[in-house]
């Protein structure tokens, strides 16, 4: 397959994989302070490599690359929303942002499962 160009920037799964990031991110501030370096770091980690894994994969000399690259981010998303369920667990996520948090996430699986069938087509 041929390298279909895409610029993550302008990739509507990057923007919203950085939004869900930004609102991680300010959730986790919240955690405990023994949670620094546990679930707290694993949350941060998992979600910055959701857009991160769809930027390198826009870079890749073919669509089945991208493809697999989309893969990985999609696996994340379902660790994220594991470890958010499991910090509701804790007590340290209230049960709305839970749900405005899973409901994000399970749009963005919708959207790159879509845009990773797009890729199919080309």
């Amino acid at each position: 397959m041929e390298k279909q160009k895409h610029n993550f920037k302008n990739l509507k799964i990057w923007q919203s994989a950085m939004s869900l990031s930004k609102d991680i991110f300010t959730i986790t501030k919240n955690f405990s302070k023994k949670e620094i370096f546990g679930l707290r770091s694993q949350i941060n980690r998992c979600c910055v490599s959701i857009p991160s894994n769809i930027a390198e994969g826009s870079s890749r000399s073919s669509n089945k690359d991208f493809y697999r690259f989309l893969e990985i981010s999609l696996g994340s998303l379902y660790e994220l929303q594991t470890q958010i369920i499991l910090s509701f667990y804790q007590n340290y996520i209230n049960q709305e942002n839970v749900k405005i948090v899973e409901e994000k996430i399970i749009d963005l699986q919708k959207m790159i499962s879509g845009f990773q069938k797009s890729l199919l087509k080309t």
